[in-house]
């Protein structure tokens, strides 16, 4: 009797054996299709060393593969070119082949298309050599852009935020801070430099609209309160911060001191905020934008030192007052604030003591 039990048991534990090996080859063969039979855009930035096995995770966080397991497996059998840096427009309806070809740039998956980001607090140069990175222009044609006249006059009379402020002489880079920050989609890399100029200026006119009444209320020019709010992008992590730190810019300006802003003899020097620390000479130097020089008292920057995003403008437009006329950020970009240099002297000694001061 025990012998014919067992017998019975055998059918059913081939059947579950042959379920559970369906089931697993049923998920297996799914996890290299599409995430989404929908079309989802998504951007994805491939940097400087990374290539396809490293890809996996960020693949898989953004959603468009279904395993990390079966990304690489499947990546054994193909044969690509070098993954090569720069924004990649892929989409959640892509299967694992289609995927790994867009991103080996076989002509065959790819479009054409391409998409640019560009990220708040930028500059000029960083933003030309983006341009460079990712299209099939130099930096210097960007640069030679900013330079044509007719070409300015011609935007000036178009977007009414735009004056005649862009073509002071002083100025490094005529439309600094008027690109608005965004990923931006062109036809291909062949891509005018004026068609991703006329863009981003466009999205600029589109994004500033509602504030156009509250900037032509304002004491200060839009060209000012861009110049305050490309510093306070610099200067600040938060939004709130950013608002705090362009109201204590507008305290000190309006008492006829220098501002003392850090990043604004950076750019005056023309040295990236963290690529070295800067001479004695060059923080002394009187330039345009120098606003720790002594010759500085009373001025703001001759124009704006990064390109903010609209959440930055918008709070720096009329910030909430406060009485503050310093402010210092620790390594862990927490802002203080303080009334008196007395304060501040404190504030930066008590930083320094808790191993909290920051430095470029």
């Amino acid at each position: 009797m025990k012998k014919k039990r067992r017998l019975k048991k055998k059918p059913i534990i081939i059947l579950v054996v042959c379920l559970v090996f369906i089931v697993g080859l049923t998920m297996f063969v799914n996890s290299f299709r599409a995430v989404s039979k929908e079309s989802v855009p998504v951007l994805i930035e491939v940097t400087e060393g990374q290539n396809y096995y490293s890809l996996a995770s960020t693949l898989k966080e953004k959603g468009l593969i279904r395993s990390t397991f079966s990304y690489k497996l499947y990546l054994k059998t193909q044969n690509l070119s070098p993954l090569k840096k720069g924004n990649y427009h892929l989409n959640k309806n892509m299967d694992l082949k289609t995927l790994l070809h867009s991103l080996a740039g076989d002509e065959k998956f790819n479009t054409g298309e391409i998409d640019i980001l560009f990220k708040e607090g930028k500059n000029m140069r960083q933003i030309a050599k983006i341009i460079a990175d990712n299209t099939n222009h130099t930096e210097e044609e960007v640069f030679s852009l900013l330079r044509d006249e007719t070409y300015l006059n011609s935007l000036i009379q178009t977007y009414w935020f735009l004056t005649d402020e862009i073509k002071n002489p002083s100025i490094y880079y005529s439309l600094e801070g008027y690109l608005l920050p965004d990923t931006y989609r062109f036809a291909s890399m062949d891509v005018e430099v004026k068609d991703i100029f006329k863009k981003m200026l466009d999205n600029m006119d589109k994004k500033l609209a509602p504030y156009q009444q509250q900037i032509e209320a304002s004491p200060y020019s839009f060209h000012q309160l861009l110049t305050v709010a490309s510093m306070a992008e610099l200067e600040a992590s938060t939004v709130s911060d950013r608002a705090a730190v362009a109201r204590v810019f507008y305290n000190r300006f309006n008492s006829k001191m220098a501002l003392g802003s850090d990043v604004t003899t950076y750019y005056g020097a023309k040295i990236n905020l963290g690529e070295r620390d800067l001479y004695m000479k060059e923080i002394q130097e009187a330039n345009a934008y120098n606003t720790r020089s002594v010759k500085s008292a009373g001025k703001l920057p001759v124009g704006p030192i990064s390109n903010p995003g609209i959440a930055t403008i918008a709070a720096c437009i009329n910030p909430p007052a406060n009485n503050y006329y310093y402010f210092v950020a620790d390594k862990n970009k927490k802002v203080y604030f303080n009334v008196t240099s007395k304060q501040h002297d404190a504030t930066i000694a008590d930083l320094k003591k808790k191993g909290l001061w920051f430095t470029w």
